[in-house]
């Protein structure tokens, strides 16, 4: 479920909020975007994929109730980090070479 939105690492680009399928974020005029509908997060990790500046941070299993704090999540590392494990942006290496399914598909073609 998207926990976050960085507020000193988002630039308002607003891709978040269209690369969401379910319509969780809402643009707010001249600001950030905001988490509108939490509970409608499928935890896709669109929005985190496709976020440029790595200023989202989705929890791949989110316990109700609890809620990450940026200092802790900038901390470990963690925003962005879908992104960045799957070798989405800027100098990264992309890993879906690594992928076993990557090589079945390969043996098949």
């Amino acid at each position: 479920m998207i926990e976050l939105i960085s507020a000193e690492r988002c630039t308002a680009c607003n891709i978040c909020v269209s690369a969401c399928p379910t319509n969780v974020f809402e643009a707010v005029p001249g600001g950030l975007p905001r988490i509108a509908r939490q509970d409608d997060c499928q935890t896709c990790f669109m929005c985190e994929l496709y976020c440029p500046e790595d200023a989202l941070y989705v929890v791949p299993i989110a316990d109700r109730g609890a809620t990450a704090e940026e200092r802790d999540v900038a901390a470990q590392a963690l925003m962005g980090s879908y992104r960045r494990d799957i070798g989405w942006g800027r100098g990264r290496q992309s890993t879906a070479s690594a992928d076993a399914s990557f090589e079945l598909l390969r043996r098949a073609h």
